[in-house]
């Protein structure tokens, strides 16, 4: 599908398995504010409805992402993506049934549309999204935008089965462009890491946004390195939260 930009949102709807969104459960909303309008530029506003109490981060004046406070302190401070799908409950079974769980049953969000979170069969959490009136990311692929997000897993087979089974059209169909990949945890964290995926943000200047970061209160988990789509450094805000930095 076409880019979203501020003048058609609305306009499309991602197809199913295609990443639409991204979240970030964090303690302190305010502070992620400042922290990442600082950062990417971003600016906040309540959404359209009620959203469990998040902003929208807007590029350019549209929404690229949500700051949501945790509703439970012991929960870990993380970035969440969301995967788009026409029939939300029937992604849902079919997770379970390819040896996932869900965590969060499906949910609406007003009308904004529905929710659930589920794993992989390692564990890695992520996200499903229905649309309603909302169909997702309204600006990508550019500057303080989602670029990428890479699911670090320590069975890469068994990953490539579960995930080519569930999103095999936005993976391997003739229009295919995907936006997410995996490597090995072992590749870029310690063994003992759990599998995860890691929501990346595009840049203009790695190494400049890695001093923003750590000037800003957050720190650099891992330095620049080269991968295939990209130049890559993974870092945490200054709640914790892991995120990467992409310079294509």
């Amino acid at each position: 599908m076409a880019e979203n930009r501020a003048s058609g949102y609305g306009e499309d709807v991602y197809g199913e398995g295609v990443p639409c969104w991204v979240d970030a459960q964090l303690p302190d909303v305010e502070a992620g504010k400042r922290f990442y309008g600082e950062l990417f530029g971003w600016t906040f506003q309540d959404p359209p409805q009620a959203y469990g109490g998040a902003v929208w981060a807007r590029s350019w004046g549209a929404p690229v992402a949500a700051l949501a406070r945790k509703t439970d302190g012991r929960l870990p401070s993380v970035w969440t993506v969301y995967f788009a799908t026409p029939d939300i409950e029937g992604l849902a079974d079919r997770v379970w049934a390819a040896g996932g769980q869900v965590v969060t049953a499906p949910v609406p969000v007003g009308e904004l549309g529905t929710a659930a979170l589920v794993t992989d069969p390692e564990g890695a959490v992520f996200g499903l999204w229905q649309p309603g009136t909302h169909p997702g990311f309204g600006r990508r692929h550019e500057p303080g935008t989602f670029a990428w997000a890479e699911l670090y897993a320590r069975d890469t087979e068994s990953a490539d089965a579960f995930y080519g089974g569930l999103f095999q059209d936005a993976l391997f169909g003739p229009e295919a462009h995907p936006d997410f990949g995996r490597a090995l945890v072992a590749a870029v964290f310690a063994s003992e890491m759990p599998p995860h995926f890691l929501v990346h943000f595009a840049v203009a200047d790695c190494e400049q946004v890695l001093e923003a970061v750590k000037r800003l209160g957050g720190r650099v988990q891992a330095p620049p390195f080269e991968t295939s789509y990209g130049k890559v450094a993974v870092v945490t805000d200054n709640q914790g939260a892991s995120f990467a930095v992409l310079e294509r």
